[in-house]
């Protein structure tokens, strides 16, 4: 008898990460994963190395100094905050816990891939609904309801369409859901957000005993290597991802660093007005050269090409690394993340030469 997984494992396609290198090039400019622009707050630096020489102690296994920081930092109760190596644990933890074989877990068509990856994990069906202009469709998520959906996960902002939902459309879908469904809010890009109809999610698990909002570490704080996410939860949802979680799931430098980085907010804000500055630059710069832009309210830019593949090669020669989108059903499109001012710069030098030799043809900028 052969060994195999359990049914339906094998039908996963495993996650690929953005690239980090290009053979033939000793520096790169890497601009395919979101990460943070200025990198992490010197304080979190310092924090981490603290704690260097304490490396054969267990951390805690409740994070609670990390939580009562997160819990001052947004004023939210610390009991009600559960932390995990990255969001992508708690993603996984979620499904994990409330759906499984004969399930289903509902997310927009553009999506993260972990929604879909998760729920396959679990042995749930993933169901894709379609969007309207990138962005999620409301009526859709709620028209792809049945009795077998446990899950709708949104991502507000979405990664990697940059698009973002009001708090009011957010509130009618879980006003419309069936109250047996979980409704997990994505925040991973909440601190770029600026506009004043925006919330993360923090209303609505204060009001409702069926939403979770979900945040992370890696993007504007500058710890994707650490691995720090945190889930804000009614107290149910919070006891059961803490009864199926991993003890010591968050190390103990990653808690320190994650504590010191909400704590440098100057850092933060320098981090947030770096991106207003230069994503509506680069967007700008992109309909100058006629290269399709869609509006985003994260740290990065989707990008429509005639053949995307070959504006990746051609980046890829001049040590820039975007990231693909054909993943996510988006085969003519590119995700360029807000780099430092010189890697935007030589991004757009890259996409004129690009366009000069006929490879962005000029149309009307969308969005």
């Amino acid at each position: 008898m052969t060994l195999a997984p359990r049914p339906g494992i094998l039908e996963v396609a495993a996650y690929v990460g953005g690239e980090a290198g290009l053979a033939g090039h000793n520096r790169v400019i890497r601009l395919a994963s979101n990460e943070s622009a200025l990198g992490p707050s010197p304080r979190a630096i310092e924090a981490y190395r603290a704690l260097a020489s304490e490396i054969e102690r267990y951390p805690d296994g409740g994070a609670v100094e990390l939580r009562k920081a997160l819990a001052r930092q947004f004023r939210i109760d610390a009991d009600r905050i559960v932390c995990g190596a990255g969001s992508d644990e708690l993603i996984a933890l979620l499904i994990r816990a409330y759906a499984g074989p004969g399930d289903e877990v509902l997310h927009s068509r553009h999506g993260f891939l972990m929604y879909a990856i998760g729920a396959k994990t679990a042995g749930a069906t993933p169901v894709a609904a379609p969007e309207r202009d990138l962005t999620a469709d409301i009526d859709a998520l709620l028209a792809r309801v049945t009795p077998r959906t446990r899950i709708v996960f949104l991502a507000n902002p979405n990664n990697p369409t940059g698009s973002c939902l009001p708090a009011g459309a957010v509130e009618r879908l879980r006003r419309e859901l069936p109250a047996n469904v979980l409704l997990a809010i994505d925040a991973a890009y909440a601190e770029y957000v600026t506009r004043p109809d925006y919330e993360p999610g923090i209303k609505l698990v204060e009001s409702f005993d069926n939403v979770v909002m979900l945040r992370t570490f890696s993007k504007i704080y500058g710890l994707a290597a650490l691995r720090v996410g945190w889930a804000y939860c009614p107290p149910a949802v919070a006891d059961v991802l803490n009864r199926v979680r991993g003890p010591f799931n968050v190390s103990a430098p990653a808690q320190a660093a994650a504590a010191a980085a909400l704590e440098d907010r100057a850092h933060t804000e320098r981090v947030r007005l770096h991106n207003e500055r230069w994503l509506p630059w680069f967007r700008a710069e992109l309909q100058k050269l006629g290269i399709v832009s869609f509006p985003s309210y994260g740290n990065f830019v989707l990008v429509r090409f005639t053949d995307a593949d070959a504006a990746l090669a051609f980046l890829n020669g001049r040590g820039i690394i975007p990231r693909r989108m054909a993943a996510y059903g988006l085969p003519d499109c590119l995700r360029i993340t807000i780099g430092t001012g010189e890697e935007m710069e030589a991004v757009v030098a890259a996409l004129a030469e690009f366009a000069r030799a006929g490879g962005a043809p000029r149309s009307a900028e969308a969005g």
